[in-house]
């Protein structure tokens, strides 16, 4: 392809300044072509791409329908039951939740229900008429001095730097008028976050906000950020579920000079925070920075945020509890389908135990240890739809936080580019002319009409359950496909035996 580009260019490149000298017009054809032929001709001699190397001008065609594959895909290609990490008729269900629309679908279900992946709840004949009021529970334990009357819904972990100031404003308001709280995101208390909504502060590892020169913990500082009013709990994370053991990233280009005064580090760098934490490094350690954070902050709510991973580790924090008589106030359970906005794939993939057996085991563990009643239990992790809050709950959650529904109601499409600081929607970047498309006003109603409808829906759901209050939800009103694979075996066996053989 090569030699035959260089000999047919040259030709070409002849045929078409003879002709427009020759008729004294369209010179900018010939220009044009020239450019591709000096292009082409570059590229026969680099050594970095094959593709183009072999190919010198189509193999552009290449890089740009890899470029738009997402779109192509999403737009063209996807089905309603299609899409990743979200299908269609999810982010379609929040988006018409958010504008307050019906959120009705016509003709039935479209997934295939006869399957040993399916899920539904078992409805009752004697269902029970819906209730208005909205659910909520009280965070606190004995050592708490200003429980918080929380939502069984929230807004989880995000980061000004990883969303917006404008995606955060809108956040913060939707979170005052529908009165559930915000949690800020391991980078600090920016000033688009004190927009009256009630505030879960995450402490990372970085201890962005609360961190001296030396990136250690800065007890003044976090003393008098924890004490402002919008600061309602304080959550130290330990891990999340889309990269467990592998600290958050800023890439640089989201790293602007508003950010890094707010976190306390050098602007336009990539910030890497570090694996684990340098205030303590075990289960005793931990415990004691929950009661240091719990003291400094006048008494608030105090609680930590991992994924579950080695699971003697786990018990190991459930037996210092008892020892030294320190609990925290909750634990936040992140699932390793939990999203981010930069993580490397194998960490995404392949770390970390999902969001159900965690919550099972987390629960059960602390059963065991008779610390159940000690505590609340945050599930965090894809929780978003009504029957995703529901199931958790089922599994062993007191409330849930997501993320990504959140951002849905903003405006967000899944175009997978909140990495690149490209987000075409305004919400996870930095770039002002993105951000300018993105309305407050009109995103601060979507997101407090997001968590009411879908709050309203869990209500219908357990009433159609036949449960009058969400202490009664539990494992036993969810059927699974498997077991109707295992009443298909029953009355339908395999009769191989009249199989005559040959």
């Amino acid at each position: 392809m090569r030699n035959k580009f260089i000999l047919w260019g040259i030709v070409i490149l002849i045929l078409t300044w003879t002709t427009a000298l020759l008729i004294k017009a369209h010179y900018w054809i010939p220009i044009f072509l020239t450019f591709l032929y000096i292009l082409g001709i570059y590229n026969t001699y680099q050594t970095k791409h094959a593709i183009l190397r072999n190919f010198p001008v189509l193999g552009y065609f290449r890089y740009i329908f890899e470029e738009i594959s997402p779109e192509i895909q999403q737009y063209f290609i996807e089905r309603e039951t299609d899409g990743k990490p979200f299908p269609r008729h999810q982010r379609s269900a929040v988006y018409r939740r958010s504008k307050n629309l019906s959120d009705t679908v016509p003709f039935g279900t479209q997934l295939e229900i006869n399957h040993r992946k399916y899920e539904g709840i078992k409805h009752s004949i004697y269902a029970k008429h819906p209730k208005e009021e909205l659910p909520r529970v009280t965070i606190g334990g004995k050592d708490c001095k200003q429980p918080y009357n929380a939502s069984l819904f929230n807004i989880s972990a995000m980061s000004f730097g990883a969303l917006s100031d404008r995606a955060q404003m809108a956040l913060n308001r939707g979170a005052k008028k529908g009165n559930f709280y915000h949690n800020t995101g391991e980078g600090g208390i920016s000033p688009h976050h004190l927009e009256g909504g009630d505030l879960c502060w995450q402490i990372g590892t970085g201890y962005f906000g609360c961190r001296n020169e030396d990136g250690k913990f800065d007890a003044k500082l976090f003393t008098k950020y924890s004490n402002l009013d919008n600061v309602k709990m304080i959550e130290i994370k330990l891990s999340q579920g889309a990269k467990p053991g592998h600290g958050g990233v800023l890439p640089a280009v989201k790293n602007t000079p508003e950010i890094a005064k707010i976190r306390h580090v050098p602007p336009g760098v990539t910030i890497l925070s570090p694996p684990s934490h340098s205030a303590f490094s075990d289960a005793e350690g931990l415990l004691r920075f929950v009661q240091q954070l719990r003291e400094l902050s006048g008494g608030k709510p105090v609680g930590f945020k991992l994924c579950i991973g080695d699971t003697k580790e786990f018990e190991d924090i459930c037996e210092q509890m008892n020892i030294l008589n320190i609990y925290p106030d909750f634990i936040t359970i992140d699932g390793a389908e939990g999203g981010t906005g930069a993580a490397p794939p194998e960490f995404s993939d392949g770390v970390g135990m999902p969001l159900e057996p965690a919550l099972i085991f987390v629960n059960k563990t602390l059963i065991n240890y008779e610390l159940r009643d000690k505590l609340r239990i945050i599930a965090s992790g894809k929780v978003l739809t009504s029957l995703d809050i529901l199931r958790a709950v089922a599994m062993g959650a007191d409330l849930c936080n997501n993320a990504r529904g959140f951002m849905f109601s903003l405006g967000c499409i899944q175009a997978l580019r909140c990495n690149t600081n490209t987000c075409p929607t305004g919400v996870a970047t930095q770039d002002k002319m993105l951000i300018k498309g993105l309305d407050t006003n009109d995103k601060t109603e979507r997101v407090y009409q997001f968590h009411k409808n879908t709050l309203h829906t869990c209500n219908e759901l357990i009433a159609a359950a036949g449960r009058e209050s969400y202490d009664q939800v539990n494992a036993s009103m969810f059927m699974r496909g498997d077991e109707f694979e295992h009443l298909s075996d029953t009355y339908f066996p395999d009769i191989l035996e009249n199989v005559r053989k040959r």
